[in-house]
């Protein structure tokens, strides 16, 4: 055998070793799963299921786990068993991210106004927090909590606090809450609570948030994508693609309420796609490669 067929031989057995290496990659970088995650609430997971949408249309493949505790949520995503989340990170979170935040970055926006405070019906005749001890007896001396590990419940703490309230914060769960609101809305009852917005509960319940002078309680927040540390550089274009979702917190409130009124999330997720393909459009053209 001559030299030059030796080389020519050679050069095509690299050339073809070249081919299989670059399709491996190829086929592995696609069927790489991008892990989210995402906390139960309903001013929440409808995000993460709109995003997990658009990045599955732009090709990539997402594997969603939910979550019901921010602490276990942010270990999760620390340690690297999600990848990326919704998640408000100025006040609801901080201490989360604190606790965390050398693992993680920041990478986009993904909608703003989330508000939080204390909450009476509208026929209780006080207006604000500094007016809770007037009303001590009606109410039972008792503020309806949700889960302790929400910056709400922690917040409401605080107010106690500064405000020199004479109540005890009772701990429970957000449908607890929620039946102990509706209950003494049909009854005409007292009762003062924890609430935000958005959320359906704001549109079908005759309440109002109490005034907070102390500013105990967040200003409206941001929803941010948070990621593992380095997220971004591996994965630029899923990166640009969540960088191109904004879903105004309207939007997310009207999702809230359909979900109230019957529709199932999935329901409510397609039929917002549908009445917003112009916006998912123009996603698509501030993400393209």
């Amino acid at each position: 055998m001559n030299i030059q067929s030796t080389t020519k031989r050679l050069i095509s057995w690299l050339s073809g070793a070249l081919l299989a290496l670059l399709f491996g990659f190829s086929a592995h970088a696609q069927d790489k799963v991008i892990k989210m995650g995402s906390i139960t609430y309903v001013d929440t997971l409808p995000l993460a299921l709109i995003s997990k949408k658009m990045l599955e249309l732009e090709g990539h493949k997402v594997e969603l786990t939910t979550f019901s505790e921010q602490g276990i949520l942010f270990a999760a995503l620390a340690k690297g068993d999600i990848e990326i989340t919704p998640n408000y990170l100025n006040y609801v979170n901080i201490e989360n991210w604190k606790k965390y935040n050398r693992r993680l970055e920041k990478v986009s926006v993904v909608t703003h106004g989330l508000y939080q405070c204390l909450v009476v019906p509208s026929y209780v005749p006080i207006n604000s927090i500094e007016e809770l001890n007037s009303v001590k007896e009606q109410m039972g001396g008792k503020i309806i909590g949700i889960e302790t590990g929400s910056g709400l419940y922690r917040e409401t703490e605080q107010a106690v606090k500064a405000y020199g309230l004479d109540y005890q914060v009772v701990a429970g769960s957000t449908p607890t809450a929620i039946a102990e609101l509706h209950s003494a809305l049909e009854r005409k009852a007292p009762i003062v609570t924890m609430l935000w917005d958005p959320t359906w509960m704001m549109a079908k319940y005759d309440v109002k948030f109490l005034k907070d002078p102390k500013g105990i309680f967040a200003p409206p927040q941001s929803m941010h994508w948070i990621a593992n540390k380095g997220f971004s550089a591996k994965n630029p274009h899923a990166r640009e693609v969540l960088a191109s979702i904004y879903v105004p917190i309207e939007d997310v409130r009207a999702i809230n309420e359909q979900i109230n009124d019957g529709m199932s999330m999935d329901e409510a997720i397609d039929h917002w796609w549908k009445n917003n393909e112009d916006l998912v459009k123009r996603w698509q053209v501030m993400s393209s490669r």
